[in-house]
């Protein structure tokens, strides 16, 4: 334990939420980091909000949505997933964006897989991050909705 005294520097709670923990992002090695920043611009709108050298490379972050994402320009030290079984984008407009991607050449295994009004499908990013991209439907209960961020099913 440390003897200073952190009260006076505390801030208000992020995001103006009264929950103290927040899982804040996700931070991926990048082999071409330029290569995937594009690759999250292009598909998910991505934007760059600090791109700059921190421990010894550069690092950039990026917001998604509500998400962050954190990229280190080092290619992955073991390009298994490790603990990492994939990342969730949540999408408006799920077959256009598959669409999109078929017609640009994107390696899509399998259809859009539909269920509870909804659906997804699997795609494979740079240095082979597993995304999962899927759009909630409207006859998913009720909790899993609000979850969503899309309030109560009717």
């Amino acid at each position: 334990m440390s003897d200073i005294d952190l009260s006076e520097h505390s801030q208000s709670r992020p995001y103006g939420r009264d929950e103290k923990y927040h899982f804040q992002h996700i931070h991926l090695f990048a082999s071409n980091i330029d290569e995937t920043i594009a690759f999250y611009k292009k598909w998910f709108e991505a934007r760059v909000v600090w791109d700059n050298e921190f421990g010894g490379a550069r690092n950039v972050f990026m917001k998604i949505g509500i998400g962050a994402m954190h990229l280190y320009d080092q290619a992955p030290r073991d390009l298994g997933r490790n603990a990492v079984h994939h990342l969730g984008f949540q999408v408006v407009g799920l077959h256009d964006l598959y669409d999109r991607m078929k017609a640009a050449g994107v390696h899509l295994p399998n259809p859009v897989r539909e269920l509870f009004g909804g659906g997804y499908f699997m795609v494979k990013a740079p240095d082979d991050v597993l995304l999962e991209v899927f759009e909630a439907g409207a006859t998913r209960d009720p909790v899993v909705r609000e979850y969503y961020g899309l309030g109560k099913a009717q």
